[in-house]
């Protein structure tokens, strides 16, 4: 398992939010001592890839209705055995907003936030693992279709003020902290 990308990935990276500093260090630990992370039957934990979607104005980004978690979330998922996670991202962001990759332009090469948590399929032989989120910044015009998939009720553009009120998990925040300094 080539685990190096990700590994020069975290070390370069840098946060000024304590809690997401800790995640990084944890989440270099992790990967560094478990090859088999990219694969989502790795328990305790494993990596997962996630996009935050902007608009080009930078005034508020996408979030998906999670069909599974009935929660707000950012496109992402599961990498499944592949460790290139800035394809992982994209490729679930194109998935899950049904936009072609073509429309998803990567506004930084490298990790836009980090975060570990703790999560749970809600069917009965689920167990509770963490999923360690490797998060990168893109850009999808605000004008163009969003259709979606199965995986969600539904995709909106949501004003940066108003995402906490979908969304007001301490991570979230921070990613919608660092929009605001963007702009």
């Amino acid at each position: 398992m080539h685990r190096c990308d990700l590994l020069e990935q975290l070390a370069r990276y840098e946060t000024r939010h304590l809690d997401e500093a800790a995640f990084v260090q944890r989440a270099r630990q992790f990967v560094a001592t478990h090859p088999d992370t990219f694969y989502r039957h790795h328990l305790p934990a494993h990596v997962s890839a996630s996009t935050w979607v902007v608009n080009p104005a930078r005034s508020a980004v996408l979030l998906m209705h999670h069909r599974k978690l009935d929660r707000w979330l950012q496109p992402g998922g599961h990498a499944d055995g592949d460790t290139d996670m800035r394809m992982v991202a994209l490729k679930e962001c194109s998935e899950e907003t049904g936009v072609d990759l073509d429309h998803i332009r990567l506004l930084k090469d490298g990790i836009f936030d980090v975060d570990i948590h703790s999560t749970q399929e809600p069917h009965a032989d689920a167990q509770e693992h963490h999923h360690i989120d490797i998060r990168y910044l893109v850009e999808i015009d605000d004008r163009i279709p969003v259709p979606g998939n199965e995986e969600s009720f539904e995709l909106r553009w949501v004003p940066i003020p108003l995402v906490a009120r979908l969304s007001n998990s301490r991570s979230t925040l921070r990613m919608v902290d660092k929009t605001r300094r963007m702009r």
